[in-house]
This record gives structure tokens, sequence and C-alpha cells, in this order.
């Protein structure tokens, strides 16, 4: 019990004891890129710092499209965030009409849950169902069934209870994925990576390095998909 009450509680640190100096750092990635007194060079653009943030790995089961895509959104969300869940519902699907099915965007998700115990449970069971290739079906089952406002109970079994309604047939590899350390530790990798750039709330987006705070309408998640795109060539 030590040992996991050790772990919840740095996961939940994390946020809180490293947010005043990544929103920092992360103003001063900003302002690099904003540009400064100086006059840039004539040469090929600067990379944002924060672009270097995108995986691409391809065998990654919490992303969706091309790993060779001209622009990565990368996503900081937590199944219990109700902005989040307006993103999945409303935002997320056109997104995946748009651009992911022609190639365009690629999406990639990181945890970031920050509504205490139930979240980093929900986080975990996320991954149990990556493990077994529905992550995508099982986060969007939660976000369907969300409220628009507050922080659904998700208990144990209601865990469960998802992943057998996304198909998930076996449970007892579910379950054990939950409990694998290795599921918190890369929960904790998100997380850390988050706060390191400034990232207090969710869902919280990084287009192409560019930072987005909440759920934007649709059209603005669009210009800026365009934009990028454009700018990658």
């Amino acid at each position: 019990m030590g040992g996991t009450s050790t772990k919840r509680k740095l996961l939940y640190g994390i946020a809180g004891a490293l947010a005043l100096v990544a929103a920092v750092l992360l103003g001063k990635m900003l302002a690099t890129q904003g540009g400064s007194d100086e006059q840039p060079t004539a040469q090929a653009p600067q990379e944002k710092p924060l672009a270097k943030l995108a995986r691409r790995a391809p065998d990654d089961p919490l992303a969706l499209g091309r790993p060779d895509a001209p622009v990565v959104m990368i996503n900081y969300a937590e199944l219990r965030c109700p902005f989040c869940a307006k993103f999945s519902r409303d935002i997320e699907p056109e997104l995946i009409k748009r651009y992911v099915d022609a190639g365009v965007l690629r999406l990639e998700w990181r945890d970031f849950p920050i509504f205490g115990e139930e979240s980093l449970e929900a986080a975990k069971a996320g991954r149990a169902a990556a493990a077994q290739g529905k992550f995508w079906e099982y986060t969007g089952a939660i976000y369907a069934d969300a409220p628009e406002k507050g922080h659904p109970a998700l208990p144990h079994d209601k865990l469960v209870d998802y992943a057998g309604r996304v198909g998930i047939t076996d449970i007892a590899k579910f379950e054990a994925d939950m409990n694998d350390p290795a599921t918190f530790s890369a929960i904790q990798a998100d997380a850390t990576e988050g706060s390191q750039i400034g990232v207090s709330s969710t869902p919280t987006f990084v287009v192409n390095g560019e930072p987005i705070l909440g759920a934007q309408p649709l059209e603005q998640f669009a210009a800026i998909i365009d934009q990028a795109k454009a700018e990658a060539g």
C-alpha cells in the first residue's frame, strides 16, 4: 500500500510541483518562437521547440494517423474532464474525417490525470484497453456518457463494464494490465512531459509545436492545422 500511495502522490504532485517552473520555461520557449529584437537571418525557419514532442511511433495504440503525417496534434487529456469529452464528441470526429483520413494529421494522446484517484485509475484502464487494441473505442465510450459539467464517477467496476461494452473479451488481462507497474510508469511519463512544458489543465493541445488551450471551435482547429500543413510544405 505504501508504495502505491507514494506513486500516486508523486503523479498528483507533478503538475503542482513543476507547473510554475514549467510555465516559465514554456514562456521562454514561446518567446523565442515569437521573435526578439534581432532580425532573423534569411535561412530555413527555426523549428518550434515544442514540435520535438511528437513521438510518431508507428505502433503507438494511443495515436491515430500516419506516423509521417505533416501535422501532429498532441492532446494532453484525461477521462474525467468534461471539456475533453466535448472535444471527443464534437470536434475530434470531424478532424479525423477532414485530416486524419486524408493523411494530413496525426493525433497523439498524452495522459494527464488531474482530478484524483479515479482519474488515475481511468488512465490505467485506457492503457489496458490500448493493450487489446481498443483505446479509441474505450475512451470514446466514456466520453460519450460524460456529463456536460462536472467529473463523472469512474469506479473500478464501471471501468471494467466499459471494457466489456467496447468488445474487450479478456477482462482478466485488462485488469492485470491496469495494475502493471509499466502502465503507471507510462502515465507518469506523459504527465511529467506535460508539466515540464507548462500544461496545467485539460485538454491542452500542441499542433506542430503550437500550443492550444481548451476545446476550441472546430474552425479554429482547422485554421491552425491548415497553417501547420502549409508551413510543413
